[in-house]
């Protein structure tokens, strides 16, 4: 039996009170909710899309109708005592000891307070598994809420931070990190108002869920925590992420293989990485995403501003993107399509590649520290499709940066439509 991590303490953060309210119903919706600290890491499944849909908010869970605090079951909220085991029941599952709230079908968690992370390593590590902090497991209604904060105290797990470039998460070992909050294999959910902040790894996970609502939560991390990206989505479709601010070490919005119909607007993004898909196909892997809109989003400061990576050797495609109302300031390249992606010190050229295709930037404005745009497609999948409209970008004036690069293109195949500045010349006209 695997032995199960001490992995939460409820605290109070100086004289904020904490409440940490489980909020459980029971439903006709087919389905348990496990919320659980156990980990199931698993590839997102792949190609499982249809034809492009227009990209529309999911509709809201129904209101839970039962509440238990868990100030009744023995949580003390110190500091210093493991809560854990007072706060939810035990059970048994596979063979694998968690700690869970089975609410039958549809519940949530009500957060008005400050729940804090065990920094003891030995009590997540477990070989090279990925351990997860707080998850939420095959629930169907799941609402998430409040004014409170969830501090995954990742300080004492960064080595030294990350460079300015993404980092091999294996060389560092963030693999071996605890994500702080991951919903999983879920439907209809909707996580509002809360406070992530500091996590060892990645702050708020998606994985194979539908119809996912985000709105007005804060993610805070500093630009330096390595591999802490915001909110990471994999095999999830119809999500939508507005009105939330994230400032991380990696991207702020992350979106994997197996996406679609996703909505990103009104985010503000920095420090960080900006607002990416992928990268995708890593090795040689088949991936998919599809209907993406990213809209009305500032990004200050970041290293990337818009971005679609993929390694070299992948196959499958990315597809439908818009990027609209993009407003961006000192950002070292603003709109960026790598296709030769690689986060080691060297990597293996390699034929195939995910083709990327029908991908629009609109209204893309601002200042940028190094390059406004780089296309670098691949030879054996050109980019087809690009549309560049309305985008006015200028370098940062005396800032100190270094040398600056007009814009660059590999195999980009697309068109302009005025203004466009600075002029992308590079872009080739028609179809690959």
């Amino acid at each position: 039996m695997m032995r199960r991590p001490r992995s939460l303490n409820a605290s109070t953060a100086g004289s904020f009170p904490f409440l940490l309210v489980l909020v459980v119903t029971s439903s006709f919706l087919s389905g348990r909710c496990l919320a659980t600290t156990d980990s199931h890491h698993r590839r997102p499944p792949a190609g499982r899309h249809g034809p492009p849909r227009p990209v529309s908010p999911p509709s809201p869970p129904p209101p839970p109708a039962t509440t238990f605090s868990v100030l009744q079951y023995g949580a003390v909220g110190d500091g210093d005592k493991d809560d854990t085991k007072a706060s939810v029941r035990r059970r048994v599952v596979g063979g694998v000891r968690r700690e869970v709230v089975d609410g039958g079908g549809a519940g949530g968690l009500s957060l008005d307070g400050t729940i804090v992370a065990n920094t003891d390593s030995g009590a997540w590590c477990s070989g090279n598994a990925v351990q997860q902090w707080l998850e939420f497991r095959s629930c169907t209604g799941l609402t998430i809420q409040g004014s409170g904060t969830v501090d995954g105290q990742g300080s004492h797990w960064w080595s030294g931070g990350a460079p300015a470039t993404d980092i091999d998460a294996d060389r560092v070992g963030t693999n071996n990190r605890p994500t702080a909050l991951r919903v999983y294999e879920s439907t209809n959910v909707a996580v509002t108002g809360i406070t992530i902040q500091n996590s060892a790894r990645f702050h708020l996970t998606f994985d194979t869920c539908r119809a996912v609502e985000v709105r007005g939560v804060a993610i805070r991390s500093p630009g330096d925590s390595p591999n802490t990206d915001g909110i990471h989505l994999a095999g999830s479709v119809g999500v939508s992420i507005q009105n939330a601010t994230v400032a991380c070490g990696d991207d702020c919005v992350s979106i994997q293989d197996g996406c679609s119909r996703v909505l990103v607007r009104g985010v503000t993004c920095g420090p960080g990485h900006g607002i990416s898909i992928g990268g995708l196909g890593k090795g040689g892997a088949m991936a998919f995403v599809s209907d993406v809109t990213v809209q009305d989003v500032f990004l200050v400061g970041t290293s990337a501003g818009v971005r679609i990576k993929t390694w070299q050797g992948g196959s499958g495609s990315v597809r439908g993107v818009l990027f609209s109302g993009v407003r961006v300031s000192a950002v070292k390249t603003p709109i960026v399509i790598d296709q030769y992606y690689c986060d080691h010190a060297t990597c293996a050229n390699q034929t195939a590649a995910v083709a990327v295709s029908g991908v629009a930037y609109s209204g893309i404005t601002g200042t940028y520290t190094q390059r406004p745009v780089y296309l670098a497609c691949s030879d054996a999948a050109p980019c087809a499709g690009l549309r560049l409209e309305d985008i006015k970008l200028a370098p940062v004036k005396d800032g100190g940066y270094g040398r600056l690069y007009g814009p660059f293109c590999w195999k980009a195949y697309g068109d302009e439509v005025r203004p466009v500045v600075p002029p992308v010349d590079c872009l080739m006209a028609g179809e690959p």
